[in-house]
């Protein structure tokens, strides 16, 4: 095995390697291809992956913590039972990846795309993911209570029995998503209603 989970990497091709267990600290990859790497119970603290991408890597049961995956790509990754605890994801694009359980607490997910991922069931409460990409996600019984969806695309979205509750939603087009049982608010209500035509009079 390598060294580079101690020392980080620029435009290296990392492949077949086991990094199983191993602690990152505030090390920088920038640039990389990691093909097949084994991430399993990976411990990252304060550790920066920028514009890299990953491909067919196992996150299964790793710790992220204040790690920032800047503009990266996963495909057909693994993150079974992985967490993400105050992480910087802004503008990554994940692709035929396995996504729950997953644990996600807070955190900054902007521009994310994960079209036509399964996250239902997901407690995604109070993360911010302004502009994502939710085309076609599954997000069934999901929370997503106080989360910031600013700009979203939820076309397609499957928000069955989801809750939406105090959640950021300008810009959002709930009528393209599947609503049934969804919890919303009162202003997310009055917004759906105006989004199907109706006048919203509030009584005097």
């Amino acid at each position: 095995m390598s060294n580079l989970p101690e020392t980080g990497a620029t435009a290296a091709q990392i492949r077949n390697e086991d990094w199983y267990g191993d602690q990152l600290g505030p090390v920088t990859f920038r640039g990389c291809v990691l093909s097949d790497v084994d991430l399993t119970e990976v411990t990252t603290e304060g550790t920066t992956f920028e514009d890299c991408t990953f491909h067919n890597c196992r996150f299964n049961g790793s710790v992220h913590r204040a790690t920032a995956f800047v503009g990266c790509d996963f495909r057909r990754c693994n993150f079974f039972t992985a967490t993400f605890d105050g992480c910087k994801l802004t503008g990554s694009v994940f692709s035929e990846c396995t996504m729950r359980p997953l644990t996600v607490l807070g955190g900054a997910w902007q521009s994310v795309t994960l079209r036509g991922h399964d996250l239902s069931g997901l407690d995604l409460r109070r993360v911010d993911l302004r502009e994502s990409d939710l085309s076609m996600t599954d997000l069934t019984d999901a929370c997503l209570r106080e989360a910031r969806l600013d700009g979203s695309l939820v076309r397609k979205a499957e928000l069955t029995r989801a809750d939406l509750r105090r959640a950021s939603l300008d810009g959002v087009d709930l009528s393209a998503a599947t609503l049934d049982q969804t919890h919303i608010d009162l202003q997310a209500a009055v917004m759906l209603a105006e989004l199907h035509g109706a006048v919203v009079d509030v009584a005097e």
